[in-house]
């Protein structure tokens, strides 16, 4: 694997929480450049086996050439179809997830997840089904491109980002990033625009690779595929993702409801292992500037 591909986030941290089993049953839910995986495979024995998982064909190829891995090119909401489809059906004992793009996602032009670069709007991951960015903002109503605006990317004027955008759209239509970044200009402050526009193509890839409904599906995913014991290790990277991930290691579910039995003692399905997210260490962030949002959340399963 080339870290010009991507710099694994967290990896030491993640993994050490992992625990790894030599003779363990491992996911990785998201493959990416392959560093995550390589280094949970580096403390597996011979009987150890690693599933790796990513919906993305340029990542497929980041799998380690090894006979104890399966790569696997799916959405990792269906983890637990191929758990059980691979024989493993009492159970993995511990599943990784950095839900972070790649570098080579954001570095790629013509994937046209970032601004810095003029490129068609496409942003999926999976270049081979489903909307492209571009799609979404030629035939999105107004009022739900502003709430998509508002609800994923925390956009302040959200609702004149969103006028602005169908404004140009009905002048012509909206392919490029340039196309977009012209439309956004009246909002983009003089002064570091390039925070606004992070905000906005973010709020878009969400919608367009429907990240959060996915990430709902794979916390249900791993609950159904984690043994007693085993341990689920997820790195997030915005508020949205973190307090998903917080509210269902520790209540079982996503909205973060209590459950609790005729005696007050409440009900999780998990018992919580870092109480406070682990963050990324200064010299982590130096080293790579896009570890800074990063929030590691780790939990073990319990007695079902």
């Amino acid at each position: 694997m080339s870290t010009a591909y991507h710099i694994p986030v967290l990896l030491h941290e993640s993994i050490d929480i992992l625990g790894v089993k030599p003779d363990g049953v491992y996911v990785d839910a998201t493959l990416g450049g392959g560093g995550h995986s390589r280094a949970i495979l580096s403390r597996l024995g011979d009987r150890g086996r690693l599933i790796s998982f990513d919906m993305d064909s340029d990542a497929i190829g980041n799998a380690p050439d090894d006979s104890r891995v399966t790569a696997v090119r799916s959405n990792f909401r269906f983890i637990h179809n191929y758990v059980r489809w691979l024989g493993y059906g009492t159970g993995v004992d511990g599943i990784l997830a950095d839900l972070g793009v790649s570098s080579h996602q954001f570095d790629t032009p013509e994937r046209g997840f970032s601004f810095r670069f003029d490129a068609d709007l496409d942003m999926r991951m999976n270049t081979s089904s489903g909307q492209s960015a571009a799609d979404l903002l030629n035939n999105c109503d107004e009022q739900r491109l502003a709430d998509i605006l508002r609800i994923y990317g925390e956009v302040d004027g959200s609702r004149r980002a969103a006028s602005l955008i169908c404004s140009a759209r009905a002048k012509a239509p909206i392919r490029t990033t340039s196309d977009l970044n012209e439309a956004l200009s009246p909002i983009l402050p003089a002064v570091a625009p390039h925070k606004t526009l992070a905000k906005i193509y973010q709020a878009l890839r969400i919608e367009v690779n429907g990240e959060m409904r996915s990430l709902g599906l794979l916390l249900r995913s791993i609950l159904a595929s984690l043994r007693p014991g085993g341990i689920a290790a997820i790195i997030t990277y915005h508020s949205l993702e973190d307090r998903m991930v917080k509210n269902f290691f520790r209540s079982g579910n996503i909205e973060g409801k209590d459950t609790a039995d005729i005696y007050g003692h409440r009900h999780s399905p998990f018992s919580v292992i870092t109480r406070k997210p682990v963050l990324p260490s200064e010299a982590e962030v130096m080293q790579n500037p896009r570890a800074r949002s990063a929030k590691l959340r780790a939990a073990a399963r319990t007695e079902q």
